[in-house]
């Protein structure tokens, strides 16, 4: 199979497919036996995420459970602060944190923007292997986190806060947020394109929590940022278009100002119907979503109705890629998630002619 042959590819470049393919955010994870036991062998998260072999391996593990269209790098979103030093570890029960968080003018001043051909090397050498590994069987999405939502976690210190140290200095000092707004995208440009000589065929910028921000300061803090990255994103290699994602988790109400900065396709969370997105952004992008991951705490009679609600909502033609609208829970029972795929695959035929 050619790159270009590929169903994810092809919808991502609003290109005739036969069926809407489809992905899972988290979808190498722990509602999977195998990954813990994976997960285990590596002894803790950053020790599985910095071994490429390991990394390649949990890689492929839901490709062989379940026919998806596409891999997605094993990762962290935080590998990119880690390489700057801010000393990233996870804590049992808490989640990743940061021993050196940025608090100050002078660490923020010093901030090293990583060369990610030798500080995240670890990452390139899992890209290459895992490409190596699927032998073109499905594409390989390589990704980062957005500016903003780096910054949420270099500031803070740690996830799940209420924003109330990083919002402080965007309204008290925002020059200090956009000097490490602008490393930050320089990095996440270096890194994803770095992804991308490494064999990632497609690229994803995750927002987590652009969402957090008003409009005014989501399109001066987070927005612009994205927007600066993908004007300078690798768009074709050996002869193929790499395209790329946007996903603000709680960004439907711009969803017009993603599309304008140039991005592909838009990912989109649950809180918006793909319908309603579909008509906004008319045919300028791709659209990459979103059914609500609890769905698959429920039958798989219910999720197929669910599927059918999204898929008829989008309408007939190409440009969807199905997948959930934020990670898959670790408490999904895996034979759902198959039942998710087989659904989206027998049931999206009809909203596609014919090739």
């Amino acid at each position: 199979m050619t790159t270009s042959d590929h169903t994810f590819l092809r919808a991502l470049l609003k290109q005739p497919v036969e069926y809407t393919p489809i992905w899972m955010m988290r979808q190498a994870g722990r509602y999977l036996p195998e990954y813990n036991k994976t997960r285990a062998r590596a002894g803790d998260f950053l020790s599985l995420c910095k071994t490429p072999a390991l990394a390649t391996e949990v890689t492929l593990q839901p490709l062989d459970r379940f026919p998806l269209d596409a891999a997605i790098l094993f990762s962290d979103i935080l590998t990119i602060p880690d390489a700057m030093g801010l000393g990233l570890y996870f804590a049992q029960g808490e989640g990743p944190m940061f021993e050196r968080p940025l608090r100050d003018e002078t660490s923020i001043r010093t901030l090293r923007v990583p060369d990610p051909g030798k500080d995240l090397q670890y990452v390139m050498d899992a890209v290459s292997e895992i490409r190596k590994a699927l032998n073109d069987r499905v594409p390989l999405i390589g990704f980062s986190g957005s500016p903003f939502t780096l910054a949420c976690y270099m500031v803070e210190g740690r996830g799940g806060t209420d924003f109330r140290e990083i919002k402080t200095m965007l309204y008290n000092r925002p020059e200090l947020l956009h000097q490490i707004l602008e490393k930050n995208a320089q990095a996440v440009t270096a890194y994803l394109n770095a992804q991308i000589d490494s064999g990632a065929q497609a690229v994803m910028i995750f927002d987590t929590w652009g969402g957090a921000l008003t409009p005014v300061a989501y399109r001066e803090f987070s927005l612009e940022y994205m927007r600066q990255i993908v004007a300078n994103l690798i768009r074709e290699r050996n002869g193929a278009r790499i395209p790329s994602v946007v996903f603000t988790k709680g960004g439907g109400l711009w969803l017009k100002t993603i599309a304008d900065i140039g991005c592909d396709a838009i990912g989109l969370d649950w809180t918006i119907d793909i319908g309603e997105a579909r008509r906004q952004v008319g045919g300028q992008v791709a659209l990459q979503g979103n059914l609500d991951p609890s769905v698959l705490f429920s039958s798989p009679q219910v999720i197929a109705k669910e599927v059918e609600k999204i898929l008829t909502s989008f309408g007939n033609g190409s440009g969807h890629v199905f997948n959930l609208g934020h990670g898959i829970s670790q408490f999904t029972p895996p034979e759902h998630a198959a039942a998710l795929v087989e659904a989206v695959h027998s049931l999206s035929r009809r909203f596609h002619n014919a090739l």
